[in-house]
């Protein structure tokens, strides 16, 4: 190798290192990224908060089992979160179509007087497609975030079904009842006699 090889190899990596050192890092930068690519989807979708956990023995079948908060990203213990009162539970996806038919029923149940709290759990889709859906369709309800992929801990812990919307009551006294009838609401008169109907 000539001395002008050497020096022109010299010169080639010393370039390749000063690129490398001008590149930007990962770093925490990358770890917080999704929390402010949700932000703005969250300020527009405005949910309410989701429940908190409470004194009450948690529920027996969704006992240890978490999901996020779609509102804002925090971690919500749901079996605890929804013990000691009567709770409709609604497994939508922003794909499904009868959801964005039954999502606005649910928010207007859930403003009347008598109603039991409704918690959505949005499934097999993306965060933020949820977030735009829910703020599309002026829904607040407080939601957890159940992941994108196929399973999830609530879908499992449920065993929901695979055609969506899917419900559940949640009785004061833990228990878990799968709604049939009518598969999707279109009224809140079907969301109350169903809810009465289970409990």
């Amino acid at each position: 190798m000539t001395r002008v090889t050497k020096w022109a190899l010299a010169a080639a990596v010393l370039a390749v290192a000063l690129i490398v050192a001008l590149l930007p890092r990962g770093g925490d930068d990358s770890a917080a990224k999704p929390s402010g690519d949700l932000g703005t989807a969250r300020s527009a979708a405005a949910l309410r908060p989701c429940p908190a956990a409470g004194a009450a023995q948690p529920v027996k079948q969704l006992e240890g089992v978490t999901a996020d908060c779609l509102g804002d990203g925090g971690s919500v213990d749901v079996g605890k979160a929804l013990a000691g009162a009567p709770a409709l539970v609604n497994v939508w996806a922003s794909w499904c179509e009868p959801c964005r038919t039954e999502l606005p029923v649910l928010q207007e149940y859930a403003k009347q007087q008598g109603a039991v709290r409704v918690l959505g759990v949005q499934v097999q889709s993306p965060a933020k497609d949820g977030l735009d859906l829910l703020a599309k369709l002026g829904v607040h309800l407080p939601s957890v975030y159940d992941g994108n992929g196929q399973t999830g801990p609530v879908r499992t812990a449920l065993k929901v079904p695979p055609r969506l919307p899917a419900s559940y009551l949640v009785t004061a006294t833990g228990d878990i009842r799968f709604i049939a009838n009518p598969p999707t609401f279109v009224n809140t008169d079907q969301v109350r006699a169903a809810v009465e109907g289970a409990s």
